[in-house]
């Protein structure tokens, strides 16, 4: 039988015991499982970015993979555990909206607030939840608990839509929703908004800020050193890059930062 796999996404960080403590809840519970960490390097407190991280990552996992999400600033408030089922993965988090681009992306959810306490590691403490409650929660269903002794089916969880590109004539419009360790610059432009610009040669300006960035590259090591770039990234957005450099630094832009693409044709119309 293979291994349950338990993915880790939190904003805990690395140099404190929290981590550890959350791995040891989950192998005493089930020694067999098998811990993946996603990032513990989620900003402190940001649901968005949270949001965005277990966004870009679940789907590359095995079928039946159980991720924990930990970005929990109302922690020991009335805000809801919650287990979301899908047909693929599972998912055990707050519910504050972290999970938004997984609601945003799986069509087939079922949402449960965890309400059997005896899934949980006691006592609860008012401030460690993601010990207490989500990883020991995470364990037991990982040694087949079913579902519906977790805690009943609901409807009103939390969600949050995530920013979408707004278009005016021939202008597209974003933001950047965050900076990677490299200082590059995620928007949330998909190669559907901008269509034009993902053709060998097509003309464009970006404007960042006071900076224009007017080279599409389809690789970082295409852009010459120094130079800010525009690229199609991993994840499907838009970034602007720096090759051998430090975009967020290059053009002083960082998340939340406004930024116009003019198209050279007229794209298709956007929902926004």
């Amino acid at each position: 039988m293979t291994r349950p796999i338990i993915t880790l996404t939190t904003d805990y960080g690395t140099s404190d015991h929290f981590v550890g403590a959350m791995k040891g809840v989950i192998l005493n519970i089930n020694p067999d499982a098998e811990i993946v960490d996603i990032t513990h390097s989620v900003m402190p407190y940001d649901i968005l970015d949270g949001a965005l991280a277990i966004g870009q990552a679940y789907r590359y996992f095995p079928r039946r993979s159980i991720h924990v999400v930990v970005v929990d600033p109302g922690v020991g408030t009335q805000r809801r555990p919650i287990l979301v089922s899908g047909d693929q993965h599972y998912f055990v988090a707050p519910d504050n909206g972290v999970l938004s681009m997984v609601f945003e992306r799986e069509s087939s959810l079922a949402v449960r607030h965890i309400t059997a306490t005896h899934y949980f590691l006691h006592p609860v403490s008012n401030t460690f939840h993601g010990r207490d409650v989500f990883a020991s929660a995470a364990a037991w269903l990982s040694k087949n608990s079913l579902l519906d002794s977790f805690g009943e089916e609901i409807h009103d969880f939390v969600r949050f839509s995530l920013p979408k590109a707004k278009v005016e004539g021939t202008i597209v419009k974003g933001v950047v929703l965050r900076v990677d360790t490299f200082g590059n610059l995620i928007t949330n432009l998909t190669s559907e908004d901008v269509h034009s610009i993902v053709q060998p040669g097509a003309a464009f300006k970006l404007r960042i800020g006071n900076s224009e960035v007017s080279k599409f590259v389809q690789t970082f090591a295409q852009g010459a050193a120094g130079e800010p770039c525009a690229l199609l990234g991993s994840s499907g957005y838009l970034e602007i890059t720096v090759n051998h450099g430090n975009a967020a630094r290059t053009l002083s832009a960082q998340r939340g930062a406004e930024i116009s693409v003019e198209l050279a044709q007229s794209p298709a119309p956007i929902n926004s």
